[in-house]
């Protein structure tokens, strides 16, 4: 079965660089970040894992909890770390899973349920395909799936933006345009009648066309 937005993100165990955690109760009440890679000390992984450790502050004043994933042994992991903080002058400070048995790749699709034998006999292309970022809501549904080719580094900056609208649109019954950035103009969600929308929005709307109507962002 294939893991699509909606669904409720599959749930695990695994060892980590912060120890065992339950995937659903380590979140709790918070959304999360759950991105992935086909090995240690690969080039561009290194700097997403270093630039992830410097922006987490912005991802903590959303209640957003991050963790990591790579195909090999927590030990290399450590080793990685030091790498990271070396070259990016940030250290990895949230946990990062150790799934040498592919166990999690394979629950969220990211490698064939036939996958096995020793991760470090793989090789980042044979694990190519473990490129993802996962959003995940309190309510433990999957809320974003990106997908990331090994030679493109991923923006984390869109992922914040993502959550912005996320946490957004689970409170206000709008949607945010294209390139919408917290603070500017939303829209009105269709299943929202004029009527309706007069009481939600009391200080009204512009309407180019009667199916999009341009409203001020609601205040938190």
């Amino acid at each position: 079965m294939a893991v699509r937005l909606g669904d409720t993100a599959p749930d695990f165990t695994a060892e980590t660089t912060e120890g065992t955690i339950n995937f659903h109760e380590w979140l709790g009440d918070s959304w999360g970040v759950l991105f992935s890679h086909p090995k240690d000390f690969t080039p561009v992984c290194t700097t997403e894992l270093g630039y992830m450790a410097k922006i987490k502050p912005e991802f903590d004043k959303r209640n957003v909890k991050i963790i990591g994933l790579s195909v090999d042994a927590l030990d290399r992991h450590e080793q990685w770390a030091a790498d990271i903080e070396e070259t990016q002058g940030h250290a990895p400070n949230y946990p990062i899973i150790g799934d040498t048995d592919f166990e999690v790749s394979k629950l969220y699709e990211m490698l064939p349920a036939s996958t096995s034998g020793d991760p470090l006999q793989r090789t980042p292309a044979d694990n190519q395909t473990v490129r993802n970022v996962f959003v995940v809501g309190p309510d433990k549904k999957l809320k974003l799936i990106l997908v990331y080719p090994m030679t493109t580094g991923r923006n984390f900056n869109e992922v914040l933006r993502v959550i912005d609208s996320l946490q957004l649109t689970a409170s206000h019954r709008v949607a945010t345009p294209a390139n919408w950035r917290p603070g500017e103009d939303v829209i009105i969600v269709s299943a929202v009648t004029d009527d309706e929308a007069k009481d939600l929005f009391p200080n009204g709307w512009d309407a180019p066309k009667p199916y999009l109507r341009i409203t001020k962002q609601p205040s938190a």
